[in-house]
């Protein structure tokens, strides 16, 4: 990657890309503007053309909002957000070490963003990982940021029927071989069509992963017992007040998890 930067410019509003537009003129040794865009689907459309090095991107935006058009590039630029979101979503831009920019943008903190990505360009020409950290922090951002939907249950099938199971009526999900069963507080099992990775990313936090095979729902748990090479058994509430045996390298969040 060399300077100045293939930039493109996406935001919805004609006056923020004209400011950042003329902002941007006065570093001109860093960027070279090759495209503007006025939504997600422009940017999106813009960006899989010209293959820049490096975007400026609004987040709420009509069609495609900036976490969506990202979501469905194929290859990823070095990206600097443009946002009014809240100090909590701030601090998690600069926890993944994605910089952004506050609206309005002022002259003087585009300056500290020149700054950081010819620190990140220069360093990353004398290794061999390009740019895949900044790439790997904005798919985690992406993964932070965007909400999770609530949801309340879990569809199983049945024969002809679908069921949905509540979520306060499931003890725990085990995988065996390929497959995961959802097992419910009555002693039933049923086969799901999630991972267990799928699922950590789906439910709430009351669902913990407490092994490579199991997830428990924390509030079912009744007693906790020491096992071997310090490991936990946790003998659930179901009908069959079953004994799962945590993981040895899950022995550390079951710890946290139950103040233990």
């Amino acid at each position: 990657m060399q300077f100045p930067l293939k930039t493109i410019l996406i935001d919805d509003e004609p006056l923020a890309i004209s400011r950042l537009r003329r902002l941007l003129a006065k570093h001109s040794d860093t960027f070279a503007i090759v495209g503007e865009a006025a939504n997600g689907a422009e940017g999106l459309t813009l960006v899989e053309a010209r293959q820049p090095d490096l975007i400026f991107l609004d987040i709420e935006m009509p069609l495609l909002n900036g976490f969506e058009m990202l979501s469905r590039l194929t290859t990823m630029p070095l990206v600097v957000f443009a946002t009014a979101f809240d100090q909590y979503a701030i601090r998690a831009f600069e926890e993944n070490s994605v910089d952004y920019l506050l609206k309005p943008i002022e002259a003087d903190r585009l300056t500290r963003t020149v700054q950081k990505i010819r620190t990140l360009v220069e360093r990353n020409d004398h290794t061999s990982t390009g740019t895949a950290v900044s790439t790997e922090n904005v798919m985690r951002l992406l993964a932070q940021m965007q909400p999770k939907k609530e949801i309340y249950s879990i569809s199983v099938k049945t024969g002809d029927k679908i069921r949905l199971v509540p979520l306060s009526d499931i003890a725990y999900f085990e995988a065996e071989d390929k497959y995961v069963f959802l097992a419910t507080l009555d002693g039933q099992k049923f086969l799901t069509n999630y991972t267990l990775t799928t699922l950590a990313e789906k439910l709430p936090d009351t669902f913990v992963r407490v092994s490579r095979s199991i997830m428990v729902n924390r509030h079912k748990i009744s007693e906790v017992h020491k096992h071997f090479d310090g490991k936990f058994q946790l003998v659930m509430t179901d009908k069959k007040t079953t004994r799962l045996t945590t993981g040895s390298t899950y022995v550390d969040t079951v710890r946290q998890l139950l103040e233990l």
